[in-house]
Order: C-alpha cells, then sequence, then structure tokens
C-alpha cells in the first residue's frame, strides 16, 4: 500500500493532540513525540519500551576518569572534517571494513538523514518495510518523496523477495530496511540478504540497511551486511548497542562509491558532530570488551525473565508470535485488542507499565517491548501486564 496520501494528511492539521485522544486522529504522534510524553505521564509508569540496555553510568564514569586523568585525552581532537580518526579506527577494527568505507555522524537519525539526501529528490520512490521504525518513511516524505510499504510477514517478519521485486519501479531509488528488525527483533538470514544484494545488482538501487541492533545477534551476525554488496548502506550507532545516546555518534558504511554522495551531502550541511562526544566515543570504543560485555551479561539475566512470560501469554491466548532469538525487543500481536495506543494509555493509568503501540510502527493490535532491563523491576512490570492483558478483554 502506498502511504503517502496518507500520512501527507498531517499537513492540513489533522494531527493528534493530547495522548489521551491520539487513537481518534491519523497519523498519532510521531513515535518520538509519543515517548517524550509518555515519559512526562504523571503516572510515571514503569517503562517497557525503552529499546537498549540502560547507560553504564559506573562503566562510562571509568572511562572517561580513566581517558582524561592527565588532562585532556589524545582522542580529543576534531571531528570535522574526516571524522575522529580514533572512532573510524576502533570501528573498522570492529566491523572489518576499511576507514574509507565509513563515515561518521552525530547519530543514528541524522544519517539517515544524510543518506535520503544524497540519494533521493521530490517525486522519487522508495520501498520501506513495515512494521517499522517511523522516520524510516517520514523522513522521506518531508522531502517530497514517494514511500510505498513493503510487508515483513509472518511470525519471523521474513521480506517476500517476489512481492518485494514486483514493487520495483524505474524511479525507484532506495530499498529501505532493518536488521535486526524493528520493532520485531527478528534477524535476516544470510540467503535473503544475498538475494537483496543480487536484487540491487539488477536493478542499480542501493540499499539502506539500519543495523543499530545488529550487534545484539552476537556470533549470529558477523560484520555489518556491506560485506554482501557495495549497493548496500547501512547505519549504526552507540545508542543501542551500548545504551549510549548522550555520545551522539553514529556512522554510515558501504563501499566507496556508494559513500562518495553522502560524504558531499555531510562536507555540506553537517556542523553537528561534537569532538568532545566522539573523543569519549572513541574511548569507549576502545574498550569495547567491557562495553559488549556489560550488554551482554545485560541479556543473560533479562531474556529468561522475558521469555517464561512471554510463553505463558501464548499459552493462556494473550498474544500471538515469537519471541526473537536476538536482540532486546520484541513485537507480540495482542490476541482481541486492535487499538494498542488505547490499550497502552489504559495500561500505563490501571497497571502502572508503558509499552509502545503498534500504530507508530505500522502495525495496530501489536506492542514493542524493550527488555534489557534489570530484571526485579522488569519482573513486577510484566507480572502487571500479565494481569492487564486479562483483564482488559472482561
Amino acid at each position: 500500500m502506498n502511504i503517502s496520501s496518507r500520512l501527507s494528511r498531517s499537513d492540513t492539521g489533522l494531527v493528534a493532540s493530547p495522548l489521551s485522544s491520539v487513537a481518534d486522529a491519523w497519523p498519532p504522534l510521531s513515535y518520538a513525540q509519543w515517548v517524550r510524553q509518555a515519559l512526562a505521564d504523571r503516572a510515571k509508569a514503569f517503562v517497557l519500551f525503552d529499546s537498549s540496555v540502560d547507560e553504564p553510568k559506573a562503566l562510562l564514569q571509568q572511562t572517561i576518569s580513566a581517558g582524561f586523568a592527565d588532562g585532556f585525552s589524545d582522542r580529543y581532537t576534531s571531528a570535522f572534517v574526516n571524522g575522529n580518526p580514533y572512532v573510524l579506527g576502533a570501528l573498522s577494527r570492529r566491523y572489518g571494513v576499511p576507514q574509507d568505507h565509513i563515515l561518521t555522524t552525530s547519530a543514528a537519525t541524522t544519517a539517515i538523514a544524510l543518506v535520503y539526501r544524497a540519494y533521493l529528490s521530490a517525486g522519487d520512490h522508495i520501498l520501506v518495510e513495515t512494521p517499522r521504525f517511523d522516520l524510516l518513511a517520514t523522513t522521506a516524505l518531508s522531502m517530497g518523496v514517494e514511500v510505498e510499504d513493503f510487508q515483513r510477514t509472518g511470525d519471523d517478519f521474513a521480506i517476500d523477495m517476489d512481492d518485494l521485486r514486483a514493487r520495483i519501479r524505474p524511479d525507484t531509488r532506495l530499498i529501505v530496511l532493518s536488521d535486526l528488525h524493528n520493532p520485531s527483533g527478528m534477524l535476516l538470514n544470510e540467503a535473503t540478504l544475498m538475494a537483496l544484494a543480487e536484487l540491487a545488482q539488477a536493478h542499480g538501487l542501493k540499499v539502506m540497511i539500519d543495523e543499530v541492533y545488529g550487534d545484539y545477534a552476537g556470533d549470529a551476525r558477523t560484520g555489518s551486511a556491506v560485506k554482501y554488496s557495495p549497493h548496500f548502506i547501512a547505519i549504526n550507532s552507540l545508542t543501542k548497542i551500548y545504551g549510549l545516546s548522550t555520545l551522539r555518534c553514529g556512522w554510515i558504511m558501504g563501499a566507496p562509491e556508494a559513500l562518495a554522495p553522502v560524504r558531499d551531502v555531510a562536507g555540506r550541511y553537517d556542523f553537528t558532530t561534537s569532538n568532545l562526544s566522539h573523543a569519549v566515543a572513541a574511548l569507549v570504543l576502545d574498550a569495547d570488551d567491557a562495553y559488549d560485555a556489560y550488554r551482554r551479561q545485560v541479556m543473560l539475566e533479562s531474556r529468561p525473565v522475558m521469555a517464561r512470560f512471554f510463553e505463558l501469554w501464548r499459552a493462556e491466548g494473550l498474544i500471538e508470535g515469537q519471541l526473537p532469538e536476538h536482540g532486546c525487543i520484541c513485537f507480540p500481536k495482542l490476541v482481541g485488542i486492535d487499538d494498542t495506543i488505547a490499550f497502552s494509555d489504559w495500561l500505563a493509568k490501571t497497571h502502572n507499565v508503558r509499552v509502545a503501540p503498534g500504530e507508530y510502527f505500522g502495525a495496530a493490535g501489536s506492542v514493542r517491548i524493550g527488555f534489557a532491563k534489570d530484571i526485579t523491576g522488569m519482573s513486577q512490570a510484566l507480572e502487571r501486564m500479565t494481569q492487564g492483558l486479562r483483564q482488559y478483554r472482561i
């Protein structure tokens, strides 16, 4: 389904206002707006929509203290011209790509905007997965680009390559997707990545892959998808893999010829990269073993808790779907509940728990749950959510 006309209704003033009435309007608030309102809610409901590990404050403090103990770290250098060289070196080693295949940015959202500005003009056509992170579509729509959905379907949110192939037009410029998939957390298999590479080659397209959750897959996902094709462009950041959104450190990876127009756009318009933030990011990446261990420990403790409740809900017929094998998010479909904005609002008011409604990802009736949490508070919140799922249908 083409969503351009539907989403553009916001230009006429049909936008949601109070959170309590958002279900009555189309389109709803952006996901970022919804998160801000949810966090500001007086109920201070337990947040089950966080989509990364908590910020590792103690570890970050140690990193900064050690790095700046004798004055300014040598990692503190200009990031403006070609990026912080220590960040580039660390990313090159981490993902096994040459430094000229990497462009650093202030965040993954900045990376999306830079790629779109480099490759798209008003009137162009792109194919964007759904369910999806909303900025993958709305950023393009704001440029006058025509956005067409392709569905990720089934319990594993797979890509139907025949359907995708049939949607390509002469004016199609980009195919846009995520891996791990946001919001489901599902991992694309190698056969699909290879098929996407062949499709891009055959049609002279670029495929932009949001990889911000990719590191959660561990050994099941080695490196970046850019190794499959020079037509692939990947975006990533420290936000999801380490919970370090405060550092505003993102990057774009791809073959030099694929990055060339993006570098040009970044050189013209991007003044946002912080020398200080990227100096700290370099120190973090120098110590990535410690930060990776932190993430793995959080998931080692939290995943069994989430799995126990997920199976309970499925056994009681409260949800449908699968818990992904990797990552820190899941996206179950709620049985008998179509309006998940209303459900999320009700759950916050009655059980003091907030989940992310599927409407913000293009899939009403599902909710995104983030489970990279302290297991004590999360267990209590999931127990209250269980009660809510049981009661809401009565």
